[in-house]
């Protein structure tokens, strides 16, 4: 997998002067147009429009300070529809205009070329098992809240505290099969990963359909399918949003599955013991290359 992500960055670099066709680098790399936005994000920590922005930006500011080439049409080679676009963006990631640049030799902001290697850390164990599961039901209560990295995320913190006791013990007794009990469950709209994009965001648990809803709470069908559950136990929040990382940067290059599109759930069980948690993940997967 790494070595097939690795040619579909040589390919990106062979087409940062033209277009760079999303599907043709999921064909390289054997996998889904969703899979390899999800990955390439997870690795890169940044989505691929934004690396392919800043790759471009680079090579601009290179052809910029070398002044062969008039700045109209060092903007045109790079996809910029007009001089005032190129400007604008120069500017945001440099911090000087083109013409600025060009005149007195300002020092610019480079991008690095990407590629990806494994890197097994061996400093915490990942549980997984794959689980054929039916259609079900997401049901609770919904919110948009912003992505959060790192840490406990407010916005989350505060819709929860917000339901009451009454509404959540409701909602965990529509509770019927794994994972049990109230679960968190995330679902972007995007194929941005970045901090602060927002996402669905649903306390809740996961219903047959022969289950009575009532008319108050949220619901979201999701279809059967394959799910990748990975769990593991450490300090909350960290080793939870570890977990998460390792899922996309050493899980799927090392095995043969992809993402697929559908929510996260996340189970989360507090023992005695104080400061760790229990973390189930579930992620939507499929075999890869079907």
């Amino acid at each position: 997998m790494l070595e097939r992500l690795n040619q579909a960055m040589e390919y990106i670099e062979e087409h940062l002067d033209g277009t760079v066709e999303v599907a043709e680098l999921a064909r390289i790399a054997t996998t889904s147009e969703y899979h390899f936005r999800r990955l390439f994000s997870a690795l890169a920590g940044m989505p691929l429009s934004e690396y392919l922005r800043r790759r471009r930006l680079t090579l601009a500011g290179a052809e910029v300070l070398s002044g062969e080439r008039t700045l109209l049409d060092v903007a045109v080679r790079y996809g910029y529809t007009s001089g005032e676009a190129f400007a604008r963006a120069f500017r945001a990631m440099h911090g000087v205009g083109p013409g600025e640049a060009r005149r007195g030799g300002a020092v610019l902001v480079s991008q690095p070329r990407m590629s990806f290697r494994l890197v097994i850390e061996g400093s915490s164990s990942m549980q997984y098992r794959i689980v054929e599961k039916p259609a079900f039901r997401v049901v609770g209560r919904r919110a948009r809240v912003p992505l959060v990295h790192v840490g406990v995320n407010p916005a989350i913190a505060s819709f929860i505290r917000g339901l009451g006791r009454e509404t959540v013990d409701r909602i965990a007794a529509l509770s019927d099969q794994e994972p049990d009990g109230v679960v968190s469950v995330t679902e972007f709209f995007s194929d941005s990963r970045e901090e602060g994009v927002e996402l669905d965001y649903y306390h809740a648990v996961v219903a047959g359909a022969e289950v009575e809803v009532p008319e108050d709470l949220d619901v979201r069908e999701v279809p059967a399918g394959t799910w990748a559950v990975f769990s593991n136990t450490g300090t909350f929040p960290q080793a939870l949003q570890e977990m998460w990382r390792d899922v996309y940067t050493q899980w799927f290059p090392s095995n043969p599955y992809e993402s697929r599109p559908g929510p996260d759930i996340l189970r989360t069980r507090f023992p005695v013991e104080a400061g760790q948690a229990e973390a189930e993940i579930w992620v939507p997967v499929a075999r890869a290359g079907r």
